[in-house]
Order: structure tokens, then sequence, then C-alpha cells
């Protein structure tokens, strides 16, 4: 089994580290007692190991010693959140439990009086310091969900630090952690930096397929058709003048050197390894037939299945192509232009009659993707506290992606609700989300992106739009885009995606570092989510992972991105990130953007994270905040 271990690392790209041949066996000891105590396979062990070594960001492909420690810490919570969604009433008591018995246990029995659900039992009349003490007016109240006193206080209402500020991406794009002086912000301060924030423009400019289409009728037919449309696309976009010429069929023995364009696929089912690429290339070309490919001759390389990428190199035998150079960015049409608005910003009073060029990119939005409730209820306790959080700081634009109901929760899989997934989501969020709207008035637009995980939703890849019948008053304020969307607000471009498509990518994606960079800190997030615009494409990976629902017939148009966002938002279960970044090395400024993944708003019974970004002009004027709930 210890064999098996290690092969397993070495088909991820990992090696066993140690000073010596004896260290390295017990590394391999004592992974296959982490196998033998939480019982998994070593390609489950493996599995696990890909997903604390991204959310870590460790340095280098070695499995070292001093890992181990760390590695068993997140395969003990594994087992313990697999526990949790198994028994939805158990609680695992941990430090805060303790601390908050010990030391704050009167201040903490005012605090329970002061949850959200007890709160909003007051009548107007009462003053309350809670934080939704803004709301307590005549205006709409912000949750609707009937709590009584005698309820128990559920481990997400106990919790301790709220707010605090995770990551800061500064204006001049240096990341920091904020200390703990500066994270702790009282709730009179952050009202007193607000300032009345102005209307934002909205245009959607690709939000495909439309509610109400056909979907599970793709065929055989549109597979073929979208593979080979993207093949040739490609190719077209690599021969024209200036790039790379005329592309040549690789399957062909020659001893020149060639340039050849195709697919990455893999030579049997499992995973990619540096013997089993294959380039398919397209029927025009090559007739659709595939070639091995060696990469012996390159410093490093970066592929997955489904890549379409550029090739040159030469084919002595007609069997193996021997690549010397490989360019896995598709080149950007010079006539690409961002889709025409099909509707503009919801309202009449849109800027159509002002000059576009007069627009300021600035704009203040808060980000966040779910679930927005914790696994032990379906109170959406978290999409509760987001809300009260952007009463107070007042974006202009708050995005909210799916999924926002969860088929995952324990109670939608085991069917113990008493209401449908419909009634769900229009009583405990759509409520929640209108009583905001009409709270802050025509200052605020929120924008709804489904998720494939809503059990309310079709479940089809891409996704139509949410088909709400929202009354007149706020049918400005709230919009509802395809997942994936490309939409813009005062002229800054968002593309979105809810697919896990990191997550998936980081499970097929192997890759080789120059020389140089060996020792060297990598950034592997950031390789990945640039894989997405490299391709020109929100879902760049075929075959598509397991649960992703991807209708061919329906992909070729929602799935292109012709030019790259200001912003792209991957929500992902792996490490909440903001990053600036470029495609290309040595670009400047003009051509990076800005990638996030926000986190999920709620962890198991806990809270999660969102973003805070405030975009100004570009990315170097540009502040961004993680900030966990």
């Amino acid at each position: 089994m210890e064999a098996e271990i290690r092969a397993e690392l070495e088909s991820s790209g990992f090696s066993i580290g140690g000073a010596g041949p004896e260290d390295a066996a017990q590394i391999l000891s004592t992974l296959l007692t982490y196998c033998i105590i939480y019982k998994m396979s070593p390609a489950d062990l493996v599995s696990n190991w890909e997903v604390y070594y991204l959310n870590r960001q460790l340095d280098g492909l070695k499995l070292e010693k001093s890992y181990l420690d760390g590695f068993l810490s997140h395969l003990q919570n594994e087992v313990k959140d697999r526990i949790i969604e198994e028994e939805a009433n158990l609680h695992v008591y941990s430090s805060n439990d303790v601390e908050m018995l010990l030391n704050n246990s009167h201040a903490d029995e005012a605090e329970f009086l002061n949850t959200p659900g007890s709160k909003q039992e007051k009548p107007h009349g009462e003053s309350s310091n809670s934080e939704l003490t803004p709301l307590t007016s005549d205006r709409p109240t912000l949750s609707r969900v009937a709590k009584t006193n005698g309820d128990p206080i559920t481990p997400f209402a106990t919790r301790v630090n709220k707010f605090t500020q995770q990551y800061v991406l500064n204006a001049d794009n240096a990341a920091s952690v904020p200390s703990k002086h500066e994270a702790e912000t009282t709730e009179d301060e952050v009202i007193r930096r607000v300032e009345p924030s102005q209307r934002c423009s909205l245009q959607v400019q690709r939000s495909q397929p439309e509610p109400g289409c056909r979907f599970m009728y793709d065929r055989m037919e549109d597979r073929f058709n979208y593979l080979e449309d993207r093949i040739r696309r490609s190719a077209t976009l690599f021969s024209a003048p200036g790039f790379c010429g005329e592309p040549a069929d690789a399957t062909l023995a020659s001893e020149e050197k060639m340039f050849a364009v195709g697919m990455v696929t893999c030579d049997g089912e499992g995973r990619l390894n540096e013997k089993s690429i294959l380039l398919q290339g397209s029927v025009e070309h090559s007739r659709g037939e595939r070639v091995r490919l060696d990469l012996k001759d390159l410093d490093h390389f970066s592929l997955f299945p489904g890549q379409v990428v550029g090739i040159e190199g030469h084919n002595p035998s007609g069997h193996c192509f021997v690549v010397s150079k490989l360019i896995d960015s598709i080149p950007v049409s010079v006539d690409a232009q961002l889709p025409s608005a099909k509707k503009q910003a919801i309202d009449n009073e849109s800027h159509q009659n002002s000059d576009a060029g007069t627009l300021s990119r600035t704009l203040s939005s808060v980000i966040a993707a779910g679930p927005y409730t914790t696994t032990d209820n379906l109170l959406f306790e978290p999409l509760q506290e987001l809300l009260s959080y952007a009463c107070r700081k007042q974006p202009q634009l708050l995005i909210l992606m799916g999924p926002f109901i969860d088929s995952d929760h324990p109670d939608i899989k085991k069917g113990t609700v008493d209401q449908t997934f419909h009634d769900i989501f229009h009583f405990e969020i759509m409520r929640k989300i209108q009583d905001f709207t009409q709270y802050l008035g025509n200052t605020v637009r929120v924008i709804l992106i489904p998720s494939v995980r809503d059990a309310h939703h079709d479940f089809v890849f891409p996704q139509p739009a949410f088909d709400l019948n929202l009354p007149e008053d706020i049918t400005h304020q709230i919009c509802c885009v395809a997942n994936p969307s490309l939409f813009s607000c005062n002229e800054i471009h968002f593309g979105c995606c809810t697919v896990d498509i990191l997550k998936q990518l980081s499970a097929e994606e192997i890759s080789r570092k120059s020389p140089g960079a060996v020792g060297k800190p990598s950034d592997r997030i950031g390789r990945l989510a640039t894989h997405v615009l490299k391709q020109q494409s929100y879902y760049p990976l075929y075959p598509p992972a397991a649960g992703v629902p991807l209708d061919f017939s329906l992909a070729k148009d929602a799935l292109e991105i012709s030019l790259p966002p200001d912003v792209l938002l991957l929500p992902s279960d792996l490490a909440p990130f903001v990053k600036v970044l470029s495609l290309h090395e040595g670009s400047d400024a003009q051509k990076q953007f800005m990638c996030m993944n926000p986190g999920r708003l709620a962890k198991g019974i806990g809270g999660g994270t969102f973003v805070e970004l405030n975009y100004n002009e570009d990315t170097e004027k540009t502040n961004a905040s993680i900030i966990r709930i």
C-alpha cells in the first residue's frame, strides 16, 4: 500500500521529501497510518493532500516531514465536517465555546438576547444596540424568520469575532494581513466612514441561455461541433498575421519544423501525466486524428485535458511529435469586442443620454457566494448578517452568487423540510433581499447568479437566470443573470462563473517548473485562474468533471470569453483569495485583471468569508478585502 501511495503522489506531480531513504520511508509509513485510521484509499489520501497543498499555498512539490502535522489536522477537520453533515443536530465544541463559558458568560447572555431572531420581535419603539439598529424603524426589517426567545441559540450566533479582515489588497497591489488592532472596527466608526453613494449603471453584455430554455437534449453531434469549433476558432486566431502562421498536420511524419494547433487529451482513463499526453487536431487540418506529444525539450509547461494549445516542433516518425515550443494562450482577435449590451440598466434613468466617456470607473461593492445558511438549520443567519453589514457600508452593488438553496445541505438531502424549495427561496431569501433594497432605496443594485447546486433551479450548465416575478417598484434594483455571465457596472466589466472550475482544474492540471524557478514560491492558484482567460472559455476542461451537467447544445455562445473582463469572479471551495493577474509575463497594468474567490459565506455550522471591493479606475488604485463573517 505504501507503493500505491507513492505512485499516486508521483502521478499527481508530487514526490516524497526528506534527507534520505529513511525519512522517505518514515513519511510513507505515516501516510499509511493515516489511510488506515481514516479508512481512505491512497487516491483519496492524495486528493486530500492536493486540497491541503493548495489551501496552504505550500512551496515546491515535495511532501516534507514538517507538513505531516498540518496535514493530519486537515484530515481531522474533514472527518469532523463529514460527521456534522451526517448529524445535523450535532455540535462539536471548540476552544471558542470554552472561552465563552468561562470568561464571557454574562456578556454573551446579553448578546444571546440580541440575536437576529429575537431582535425582530421587539416593537419598533424599543431601542436596541444590535447590528440591525438602522432597520428598527418603520422601514422594512431584514428578516421575517420566526424565532422565539425559547429557541436554542445556534453556534453561528455565538461566534465572537465578527467581520474581521483576513486579507487586504491595497491600492498599490500590496497584499497584507491586517493586525488585530486594524481589523477591529466598531460599528460607529464604520457608519462615520460611509459616504452617500451614487446609483451605478448596469449593463448585461451576456446572459445565456434564456430562462425556460430546453436542456438535456444535446446530441453527440453537439459535443463534436463544440469541440471542433473551439479548435478551428483557435487555429484561425493563431494563423492571423503577426502570430504563428498557418497550422499544419501534426500527425504527418516530417523532419522539418512545423506549427500545429489542437486540444490536449489523455490516452486513457485516469489522470493526465507526461507519458499520456495526446494532441487532437481539427477535422480540417488533421482529420481529427491524435498524436502523442514528447515534452522532454520544454523547460516548463502547464497542461490539462481540454486545453487548446499551439505547438512547434517536428514529428520524425509520424507517431510522436517532439515539442520545442508550446503556446497555451489563445491570441485575442484584433476585432474582438465585448458583446453589445443586451439590456440597459434595467430602468429608464440609465446613462443612455449621457456621454459614456464621462462615466467614472469607480464602484463600491460587496461580493458573496453561497451557501447562505449553516448546515445545522435553514435560518439563513449568515445572509442576514451580510445584509446588515451591507446596510451599514451602503455599497453601490451587491453580488450574490449561488448556491442559495444548497442541494448539499443535510436537511435538503434528507428531505426533512416542510416547504418546497421554491418557497424557501422566495420567503427566506428573496424577502430578505427585497427588504434590504427597499431600506437602502435606489442607491443600491443587487445581482443574483445561480449555481448548479441550487435545488430549486434548473440543473444544467450553462444555466439560465432565475425567472422572478418581482414587484414593479424594485425590478430596477434586483437583476438576475445566467451562470456564467458578463455584465458591467460603471463601465467596469465583471465575468462570473459559479461552477468550481478552479478546484476541478487543480485536480487535472500537470505542470513543470523551469530550472530557474525551482525552489521559488509559485502561485498555482493564479496560474489556474489565468487558464480560464487564456483559453477564452469559462469552462475549458474536457471531459467535464463528475457532477457538472454540461449541455453542449447551449455551451458554444454562453461559455465564450471574447475579451478579458476587469474583474473575474470564480467562487470555489478552495481558500478565498483576491489577486491581480496578467495573461502574459511582463504585461503592463492595462492588461491586468482582478480575479477573486470570495469563499463560502457559510462553512459547516460556522461563518465563512466574503469580499468587499472598492474599484477605482484600474487595478493599481483598487482596494479589496476578504472579510470573515
